[in-house]
């Protein structure tokens, strides 16, 4: 495990072996990042944050409380994630700091394994990155991204699939990856393996 000495790691956060934390990244605890893991510099990790084995997590990264990031997982430079349904700084006679602590508004957002997340991208609160999805950079996802789904814009919208590589897939019900040779089954725009 390697931690830069500006990093600030605070208590309650476990770091697995083999996992590097670079200059001026902040975890909160408690918060839990896996093994073989790079935190790439100025990168937020709040507390609550759980994150898999061999997740690589660009500079300049805001990954929120109630975000879950599984293995193998890209999360590019600038990624912003959010958790908030009503975000507000105050009550509504502006009288009181809401607390940051979660509440009733706090949606949790899940990155499945093998996904990754393009540079700049935003993602909403209460969302699902599926296995293997792919989100283009400088995307705002405000909805749940299908297992394989390549998605684009602001807001994100679905123009196709990709394999596990990270190739696009062809269109067609029946379908090979043209790099690397796996196969795929379509129906009804849902991706399986075959």
């Amino acid at each position: 495990m390697t931690i830069h000495p500006t990093a600030l790691i605070e208590d309650g956060v476990e770091i697995g072996p083999g996992t590097s934390v670079w200059d001026n990244v902040h975890v909160r605890g408690p918060a839990t990042i896996g093994s073989d893991c790079i935190v790439g510099e100025k990168t937020y990790i709040a507390y609550g944050v759980i994150i898999g084995d061999r997740v690589k997590i660009n500079a300049f990264a805001y990954i929120c409380t109630g975000v879950t990031i599984e293995d193998g997982v890209m999360i590019s430079a600038g990624t912003t994630f959010t958790n908030d349904r009503y975000p507000r700084a105050t009550t509504s006679d502006l009288a009181t700091l809401r607390s940051s602590d979660p509440d009733e508004d706090t949606l949790e957002t899940l990155v499945r394994e093998g996904a990754t997340i393009g540079a700049a991208a935003t993602i909403g609160p209460g969302i699902e990155v599926g296995r293997f999805a792919m989100i283009g950079m400088g995307s705002v996802v405000t909805r749940s991204v299908p297992d394989f789904g390549l998605v684009v814009g602001n807001p994100a919208r679905q123009i196709g699939s990709v394999c596990r590589c990270g190739e696009p897939l062809p269109a067609g019900s029946e379908v090979q990856c043209e790099r690397c040779g796996l196969a795929y089954t379509v129906t009804n725009g849902t991706v399986r393996e075959r």
